[in-house]
């Protein structure tokens, strides 16, 4: 037994012992760190690939949402300017049952008179210096635009 003893406590002894104690415990917690890591990893990925699951899965619809009230908003918009267009039509449509104003608007667009009256076109001045050919159709009076028409074809007769 003394041998034994012996060989208990040489340094020989003691630092194998105590080198395999060490290589078991790096082992057990290289164990234990690569035990954490591989749950950690599959519950990192799994908690991923549900998270990506739902973001395409939920992409479209909402995508499809988003513009549809989009849509829905400009529609809207469009009705109530609409309504406002027929409000204005209306206005106008009562104004046009109105003999007096029909009267006016008829003096002051056609140029009309009534029997006994004298008809009166006034010129601006600055208006004068400009050529009749400046002014659009539309901006002259009508009867302009008639002999306007009257001087253009006679004059590709000759």
């Amino acid at each position: 037994m003394a041998v034994k003893d012996r060989d208990r406590f040489s340094t020989a002894t003691r630092l194998r012992l105590l080198g395999e104690q060490t290589a078991a415990r790096v082992y057990r917690s290289q164990t234990k760190r690569q035990a954490r890591r591989s749950r950690l990893t599959g519950r990192a990925a799994l908690l991923a690939l549900v998270l990506c699951t739902l973001v395409v899965a939920l992409a479209y619809p909402i995508r499809q949402y988003v513009s549809q009230r989009a849509e829905i908003a400009d529609l809207q918009r469009q009705k109530q300017q609409a309504a406002r267009r027929v409000e204005q039509l209306r206005d106008l449509k009562a104004r046009w049952q109105d003999d007096s104003y029909a009267e006016q608007q008829i003096r002051q667009r056609l140029h009309y008179v009534l029997p006994g009256e004298t008809g009166y076109v006034v010129i601006d001045p600055d208006a004068a210096k400009q050529s009749r050919a400046d002014l659009g159709a539309a901006d002259r009076p009508w009867y302009t635009n008639v002999w306007d028409g009257v001087d253009k074809s006679d004059a590709s007769d000759q």
